[in-house]
């Protein structure tokens, strides 16, 4: 039996979906209302999905579930899985292939083309639709439907549910644009500089004075190594080797603000937070950056093993955060004396042959396990600069 308003309710979902679905903020949410509203209509939805292919680095994709009485899920999908034989075989590749609907009656013992499916039939599922998302630049993404009611869906749901796809593709597009936008800005700028951006803060010149632990590092004999290793292992390296430290700076409330052929800008800033706790969290990341770097393996005979891998420099000050650059080319950034003084330690870092050196504005807020190195007169800096060092290193 249909709900009041029965099955001719899904115009109202249909108008709700075209006028954007603004009741719901996120992906999840747009399909857990949905489908609550497509199951009042009387159509008999036990589980939807939508799988959403995105720009990211490493996820190829995004899967959001809602099934009756346990609310949405969302998993991503690695290259790996997309590229696997057993999703090959699934209906969702079949329809990411051909790019036309799909259903599979799962209540018929002869309908075993598709073992991804076993597990839905085993949960009493009886029937399963997958339909086409078509984005407006052509890209197919896939919904599934799917049912336990006896006899699976009826003719006239099955209508129902393939009305709502082009509106639900747009909603799907709209929000995938979104994501997608931020992705790629995490990736390329960084979190907090993303999130900036697309929350309009976009004009030359825009900047605010922020206080932040400023982290610059190195890897050490690197126009060495570019002379002697191939380029292609070289950039294997680089990878590895800015592995050790991207992971620890995020884990430790850092934010990486780019790469400069081996060298890595990243700020932790205070943000209202006692400095003594942001620099612990800074010196915490550069302990594990440290071992993580020890302990890469591969490393290219060419590098002298008595020579630190890597140097790095941690300084405490005021910086200049935002946008700077030419008119239509723009770096969100940080610059300032804070930065320059972070630049000339880092390189006394490899003068002194140390993994690690620390301004004195840095040190005072570390309590223990650090050595004073002298005061050195640095360019830029009309008075000589007290330094420190890690004591584990004397």
């Amino acid at each position: 039996m249909s709900a009041p308003g029965g099955i001719d309710g899904i115009a109202g979902v249909v108008d709700w979906l075209v006028g954007g679905a603004h009741s719901a903020a996120t992906p999840e949410a747009v399909l857990g209302e949905m489908c609550e509203r497509v199951v009042a209509c009387g159509i008999p939805v036990w589980r939807a999905a939508a799988f959403i292919r995105t720009l990211h680095p490493q996820i190829m994709g995004r899967r959001i579930e809602w099934r009756e009485g346990a609310g949405t899920q969302v998993g991503e999908a690695s290259f790996a899985v997309f590229d696997s034989d057993s999703f090959k075989g699934s209906p969702v590749s079949r329809v990411y292939e051909e790019g036309r609907p799909l259903r599979v009656r799962l209540d018929n013992p002869a309908s075993g083309e598709f073992p991804h499916l076993d597990a839905l039939r085993a949960e009493g599922a009886t029937d399963y639709l997958a339909v086409p998302f078509v984005f407006s630049n052509g890209e197919i993404h896939v919904g599934t439907w799917a049912t336990r009611a006896l006899g699976g869906f009826t003719d006239a749901q099955l209508a129902a549910l393939h009305r709502l796809t082009a509106p639900l593709a747009r909603v799907a597009e709209i929000r995938a644009l979104r994501r997608t936008a931020a992705n790629l800005l995490d990736a390329y700028v960084g979190r907090d500089a993303g999130a900036r951006i697309l929350a309009g803060q976009i004009r030359r010149g825009f900047s605010e004075a922020i206080e932040a632990v400023i982290w610059l590092s190195d890897m050490r004999g690197f126009t060495a190594l570019a002379d002697a290793v191939a380029p292609a292992a070289l950039m294997a390296l680089l990878n590895r080797y800015f592995d050790c430290q991207v992971p620890v700076i995020l884990d430790n409330g850092g934010e990486v603000l780019k790469f400069m052929g081996d060298g890595l800008l990243a700020i932790f800033p205070l943000a209202g937070r006692d400095p003594a706790t942001v620099c612990a969290a800074a010196m915490k990341a550069a302990g594990e950056m440290r071992r993580a770097v020890a302990a890469m393996e591969g490393w290219p005979s060419a590098s002298d093993a008595a020579t630190p891998r890597h140097g790095l420099a941690l300084h405490l000050g005021e910086l200049l955060y935002g946008n700077i650059g030419a008119a239509n080319r723009l770096d969100f950034t940080c610059i300032g004396p804070a930065v320059n003084l972070a630049a000339r330690l880092e390189a006394l870092a490899a003068r002194l042959g140390r993994t690690t050196v620390l301004s004195a504005e840095f040190a005072r807020h570390c309590n223990t396990g650090l050595l004073p190195l002298g005061a050195f007169a640095l360019a830029g800096f009309r008075a000589p600069q007290p330094v420190f060092g890690l004591a584990d290193e004397a």
